[in-house]
């Protein structure tokens, strides 16, 4: 059996870029000076390199069989990239250097997903126990960066962030190629399985539910700073949802075996529901603002999981390189930057009340979607 510990190790530095990039860049970008939808844009970035990139790098895996190659060359480029953002502090210059980092960096996690799901396919549950490194990892900067910001000033942001990447790029070269094993029946087209019904309700849950966090990425520190929270309680407010994260991570394998996959999804969909009603609603309660933190564990460990499951069990082996970068186009792609732009035009009108409303509007239409297409078909 292969060993999964280089997944391991990927989804450890994959995750604490993410650890420090998501809590903080938004709030480095207010200091210098972009207006709400400047900074709603410069964060979609990294969502809308998800329509880009994945479909284009999963087809390229697909095809040429060589996914660690895709993997590290990836890694690299989007670490170079990224080197160049903290050169200047202009719009355009931020732009452009984002942009081409994140097409890169977009390309690696779905390869590493589906080879991840392949090696567990016989036990889906023990995905669970190697992407929890990942959410290990954005504990990791998540608690630890608000105070080294405060220690090293907002500036050091970029050039932090970029030798996080520089780790991504080498825990990528142990990444292994995984071999799938050959079929004597062929798949047919990707787009047979795509175009059945219970196949786009799974896609347009995963859309509803990204486009429901879309605001949250891009807004939710900048929230919690209006509300008078500090960066350490900031940093500890996100490393809160994704400690709870870890606990259903690991206890995936158990609720698995307990519950089926489209009931995940749809407690998922609900928990969104509540928990983005409760941050448009109560944020300035600490306490509240820590328990719709805890529903992070259902709103995206549960949900993510249950979505890998669905689309490894839904697609042909042949196609989990395309199918998991289609789930990414789908949801984090369209989803999350859509939501993280519309985001941008509601918050200079109202900011945290009418922006996770409509966060919470987006989940409700999902549980309908999931009850009605989704869940009903199991």
């Amino acid at each position: 059996m292969q060993s999964l510990l280089p997944f391991a190790g990927f989804y450890f530095t994959y995750f604490t870029f993410q650890g420090m990039f998501s809590p903080f860049w938004g709030l480095y970008l207010e200091s210098l000076s972009f207006s709400a939808w400047q900074i709603s844009i410069l964060m979609a970035l990294s969502t809308f390199a998800r329509i880009v990139a994945p479909g284009f790098w999963g087809w390229l895996a697909d095809k040429s069989g060589r996914r660690r190659n895709i993997i590290i060359t990836t890694s690299i480029l989007s670490a170079a990239s990224f080197c160049l953002v903290g050169l200047h502090n202009g719009f355009w210059w931020i732009f452009v250097c984002l942009a081409v980092s994140h097409f890169f960096w977009a390309a690696a996690l779905p390869l590493v997903e589906a080879s991840t799901a392949y090696l567990t396919r016989e036990n889906p549950g023990r995905y669970s126990r190697v992407r929890v490194w990942g959410s290990i990892g954005f504990v990791c900067l998540a608690m630890t960066g608000g105070y080294l910001l405060d220690w090293m000033g907002i500036a050091a942001t970029p050039w932090i962030v970029s030798v996080l990447l520089i780790g991504v790029a080498l825990t990528a070269f142990k990444v292994p190629d995984v071999v799938t094993q050959s079929r004597s029946k062929p798949a047919g087209p990707i787009w047979e399985t795509l175009k059945k019904p219970v196949v786009m309700a799974l896609f347009a849950c995963c859309f509803l539910q990204a486009f429901a966090h879309g605001p949250y990425y891009t807004f939710y520190s900048l929230g919690l700073k209006d509300f008078g929270y500090d960066k350490g309680a900031v940093g500890m407010l996100w490393a809160l949802g994704v400690i709870v994260e870890i606990g259903v991570f690991m206890l995936m394998p158990r609720i698995m075996r307990r519950f089926g996959l489209e009931a995940l999804m749809l407690t998922s969909l609900v928990a969104a529901v509540l928990r983005f009603g409760l941050i448009a609603t109560c944020l300035a309660s600490p306490a509240i603002a820590a328990f719709a933190q805890a529903l992070h564990a259902l709103t995206y460990a549960l949900h993510h999981a249950s979505a890998i499951g669905l689309i490894n069990r839904m697609f042909a082996e042949q196609h989990h390189g395309r199918a998991q970068g289609l789930y990414i186009i789908a949801s984090f792609g369209v989803g999350g930057s859509g939501g993280g732009l519309i985001g941008g035009l509601i918050w200079p009108h109202g900011g945290v009340l009418p922006t996770f409303t409509m966060s919470a509007v987006a989940a409700l239409i999902g549980v309908f979607v999931c009850l009605r297409w989704l869940r009903a078909k199991h």
